[in-house]
Order: C-alpha cells, then sequence, then structure tokens
C-alpha cells in the first residue's frame, strides 16, 4: 500500500476574511502553517460565486506553494479553462449548487457523461491528475473507472453525520460501504482519497481501510483551530495517518 497522505482544505480561512472584506486572517499563509505543521498537499474549492476562495488566491498558491495544490471545482468550461492555465497538481471535480451551504453529495457520474470525459482528458493532457468526488458506490466507481479518471474521492459525509449522532447501525453501514467501495477502486488501479466530514475519531476509524491513501479535511480543522491552533490541529491529524 501507498504512504497515508494529508490534505488540509483552507476555504474557511477565505470565509473568515471574507466576512469583514480584509485581507486577514491570510490564506497563503494558513496554507504555509498547514505544509510545515504535516500536511503533504493543500486543497482549495474555487465556487463559481468565490464565496470564500478567490481565483486571486489560487494563483497566489499554485506560485508559493512547495507541495501539491488541490483544485475543487464544478465542471463547467469556466473552471476547465482556468484550471488547465493555473495547472495546479490535481483538480478535484465537484457538484455545485449555488444554495448549498457545502458539498452535499457526491458527483452523478452518469449525467453528462460525455462533458465529463472530454473535460477529463484535457486536464490529463496538461499533466493535472483528476479526482471525481463519489459517493461510496460502485456503480460511481465503475463509471469513474470507464472515465479514465485517475483517482477517486469517497464522500464520507454521510458515515460521518451518523458516526456523530453516534447512530452505530448506520455508521457501521456508511462504513462498509466505504470500504466496499475503495477496494473496488485500488483493484481497479485507481487512487483512493477521501473527504467531507472528517475529525479526529472518524479519521482514526477510516485507517483501518487500507486502500485510502489520502485524506482531505477542512472544515474541522479551521474550527478546531480556533480553541488549539492551526498548526497543532494539523499535527495531530498527521500524527493519526501516519502512525
Amino acid at each position: 500500500m501507498q504512504k497515508r497522505k494529508l490534505g488540509i482544505n483552507i476555504d474557511h480561512i477565505a470565509t473568515l476574511r471574507n466576512v469583514r472584506g480584509n485581507v486577514f486572517p491570510s490564506v497563503s499563509k494558513a496554507a504555509l502553517v498547514a505544509l510545515s505543521s504535516g500536511a503533504d498537499s493543500i486543497t482549495v474549492h474555487l465556487r463559481e460565486d468565490q464565496r470564500h476562495i478567490k481565483s486571486n488566491d489560487v494563483l497566489l498558491l499554485k506560485k508559493i506553494l512547495k507541495k501539491p495544490l488541490n483544485l475543487e471545482m464544478a465542471l463547467t468550461k469556466k473552471m476547465i479553462s482556468f484550471a488547465t492555465k493555473v495547472k495546479p497538481e490535481f483538480v478535484c471535480l465537484v457538484p455545485e449548487k449555488r444554495k448549498e451551504l457545502t458539498t452535499e453529495g457526491g458527483l452523478n457520474l452518469f449525467y453528462n457523461f460525455s462533458l465529463l470525459k472530454k473535460s477529463i482528458l484535457k486536464l490529463k493532457s496538461y499533466n493535472i491528475s483528476v479526482s471525481l468526488f463519489i459517493d461510496p458506490e460502485i456503480k460511481m466507481v465503475k463509471q469513474a473507472i470507464k472515465l479514465k479518471a485517475d483517482n477517486i474521492e469517497i464522500h464520507t459525509g454521510s458515515y460521518c453525520d451518523f458516526l456523530n449522532n453516534k447512530n452505530k447501525i448506520k455508521s457501521k453501514s456508511e462504513f462498509e460501504k466505504i470500504k466496499l467501495a475503495a477496494k473496488f477502486a485500488f483493484k481497479n488501479k485507481l487512487g483512493v482519497h477521501c473527504g467531507h466530514g472528517l475529525n479526529y475519531i472518524s479519521t482514526k476509524n477510516l485507517r483501518a481501510i487500507k486502500e485510502i491513501t489520502e485524506y482531505n479535511i477542512g472544515h474541522f480543522v479551521i474550527s478546531e483551530s480556533v480553541f488549539d491552533g492551526l498548526s497543532n490541529v494539523v499535527k495531530k491529524l498527521s500524527k493519526i495517518i501516519k502512525n
């Protein structure tokens, strides 16, 4: 199995900054602190409405980071064009709705199949590794294989919600879905990442699934940092994932 890696999503540093329309807290500083504390990559979601991360943030991060940048984005011509100009190391295609507070589920890979395939091929032609954010379903993994994606990122939101609400039966069921999807994807040569809703406990639990090689964590990191500091939170997560 490959070495497990930690990606830190810093979207909500930008959320705090944008509340006052100021320059702090600094998105770039947060990224550098995370990387110096054990993160292996930085994730940002550039939404079309730019409600938190701005296009200029992405350009600056790409310029200063010494480790990979993972750009989450919707499947639109505008975003594909932007990605080919910036050339982040990773692009993760995600579903996007204007009114949602956060990404509400995985990408439906049966919808816009031809556009998805064309876009993936274009991104890969720029040496960008492409991930698809999907629910833990075998049928979606099979579609990801057909689309020739490099990786999948399994949506762990339902599992985390059930775990947080102490629903043992449903959390166990969701865990098994994640496990089956991860094993099937790995067997078929896809990189297996996971993300959404992860905290110390859920991350530790998912370590049992050896096929998962990357954990992308954001909201919990920024929230917990209020009490413990960004560097300390990243160090704790890095220790959980890599030990």
